[in-house]
């Protein structure tokens, strides 16, 4: 499990993100609301991280590269 990695303008998403990444991911979107987000090594995105992306209606930069976990992602932010 990896999670996210934050870096000065980009948030990396690995592996399993968990919900107790949520709030953490909140702030950082609140603190760089034009920040880029990198999913596309993320395998399983917890549905509260999901919510957090979905309130910040930031584009994304990197979609997952799991294709089910891509069109999930898309569906919900409204995308695909």
């Amino acid at each position: 499990m990896m999670g996210v990695a934050y870096k000065r303008n980009s948030a990396v998403f690995s592996d399993t993100v968990g919900a107790e990444e949520a709030e953490t991911l909140l702030e950082w979107l609140q603190k760089h609301p034009k920040g880029k987000l990198d999913l596309a090594a993320c395998t399983h995105l917890h549905a509260a991280n999901l919510q957090v992306l979905m309130a910040a209606r930031l584009a994304i930069h990197k979609y997952p590269t799991d294709e089910s976990l891509a069109a999930w992602v898309k569906t919900a932010l409204h995308t695909a």
